[in-house]
């Protein structure tokens, strides 16, 4: 049983996210706010963190980055996943460099949580749970991309990226198939699969956050390409 540490200033939120969480098999313990939450993260052991950024006393961002300084390994290591209602670009991306593995924002759907938790966990679990981990033992090469299923890794020219889970199966999706065209809607299928309703404009952010991504490591990145009135193709 993965037992998750749930911090946010709503008492709402609190209530209705740990009654859909624990009726799923997790065992949750709600925090108000960041100084409740680390206080408890450091004498305790949790599986993952569901983090909300506004908060008083200590946010989200603050939050993280005691728990990514922290000399405990465990917490250290903490997979954490933001809850906010933040809906600018440039919050999410900070969240994310920070070393956030995925990004919710408010209002959401709490089956589509409850998926993202478990892929966050699985993706932890291997990922620490290997210590020889090597890029050069992926399953999946693309060039210079390389891509690990098994724990949701993703090197290019060797250096790895960090992707959310929708991100990584984004890109899967389009290298897969070099030079085929995908539209909005199969791309969308392929992240979120087809019972989880997002708008298709979504798909367009993601692809913006993902150039954003690759070109701070490789300012020549050009493999993702907009085909105008049709959707996105990897460059063969």
């Amino acid at each position: 049983m993965a037992s998750i540490a749930l911090v946010d200033d709503e008492q709402s939120i609190l209530t209705s996210v740990s009654l859909s969480l624990e009726s799923e098999g997790f065992k949750v313990d709600t925090f108000l706010n960041g100084v409740e939450a680390l206080a408890a993260l450091e004498t305790k052991s949790y599986d993952l963190g569901l983090f909300d950024i506004k908060m008083p006393k200590m946010d989200g961002n603050e939050l993280l980055t005691k728990v990514r300084s922290s000399k405990i390994n465990n917490l250290k290591n903490l997979p954490i996943i933001f809850l906010t209602s933040k809906d600018h670009e440039q919050d999410e991306i900070i969240g994310l460099r920070m070393g956030a593995a995925d990004y919710i924002k408010k209002p959401f759907s709490q089956k589509l949580l409850n998926e993202r938790i478990r892929t966050v966990l699985r993706i932890h679990n291997n990922r620490f749970n290997d210590k020889n981990n090597n890029y050069k033992k992926q399953n999946y090469v693309r060039g210079d991309l390389v891509l690990d299923d098994d724990k949701q890794l993703c090197f290019w020219k060797g250096k790895e990226i960090e992707l959310t889970v929708a991100e990584f199966n984004l890109i899967k999706s389009l290298s897969q198939y070099p030079g085929v065209v995908k539209d909005r809607n199969q791309l969308m299928d392929t992240m979120y699969g087809d019972t989880i309703y997002v708008d298709d404009r979504t798909i367009d952010s993601h692809i913006k956050r993902l150039r954003k991504k690759f070109k701070s490591y490789d300012q020549s990145f050009d493999q993702i390409r907009t085909r105008y009135g049709s959707g996105y193709s990897w460059r063969d």
